[in-house]
């Protein structure tokens, strides 16, 4: 799909008011690229959305940047099997997770990579938390394919674990993201409490 642009150009002629027109067309995937360009490079220096918290200003550019990419994409399918994979958190508002990310110190630690890892066909979610060389929190989940670019999601169960011990923990809650861009590169995600997520493909697979 291309968006064209109607422009009108003055002629070299002998009467000023003569004027041609000139058809320019722009894809849409140009567009989303370039938008997507904008998005990481606003990003590529917040710590994550560590940063953010102290930058309302850079915040709601952040937050425009997903809008104008998320109009672009509005007609794509973003819950296939393209959305099964080990996604590693570039950027969120999420408060949680900023909060432990800042604070893993207290607990003698640092927080590594916050990973979404998704399976559309086995209809799971793990939402994962990892701490270097061998702790890691993960919260299971259900999920259930709500439109074309909405999942429902419904937590089972929640383990923080470290190298020789295991302590389960109860589910808590239900709710649904939005992918409102998904590529081979990266998706953005908007969900039920007004968060933004952006990630990127990991290099690895991760399980349990």
């Amino acid at each position: 799909m291309a968006t064209c642009l109607l422009l009108h150009i003055p002629l070299k002629s002998p009467n000023p008011n003569s004027r041609t027109s000139k058809i320019t067309c722009s894809s849409i995937t140009d567009q989303s690229q370039v938008a997507k360009r904008n998005l990481l490079n606003l990003v590529s220096d917040q710590e994550r959305g560590l940063s953010t918290q102290k930058n309302p200003i850079r915040r709601a550019s952040i937050i425009e940047a997903i809008d104008a990419l998320a109009s672009l994409s509005k007609d794509t399918v973003t819950t296939g099997d393209s959305l099964s994979a080990t996604w590693r958190l570039l950027w969120t508002t999420e408060k949680e997770q900023l909060f432990i990310i800042q604070n893993a110190n207290l607990f003698g630690t640092e927080a590594g990579d916050v990973l979404q890892v998704i399976d559309v066909e086995k209809r799971t979610l793990n939402n994962v938390i990892t701490f270097p060389p061998a702790g890691v929190f993960f919260v299971r989940s259900t999920i259930e394919i709500a439109s074309s670019q909405r999942v429902n999601f419904r937590f089972t169960s929640a383990v923080l674990r470290g190298k020789n011990w295991e302590i389960p923990l109860p589910p808590f809650g239900q709710g649904w993201f939005e992918t409102v861009y998904l590529d081979d590169e990266i998706r953005v995600v908007k969900d039920i409490r007004g968060d933004y997520l952006i990630v990127d493909r990991a290099p690895y697979t991760w399980k349990e």
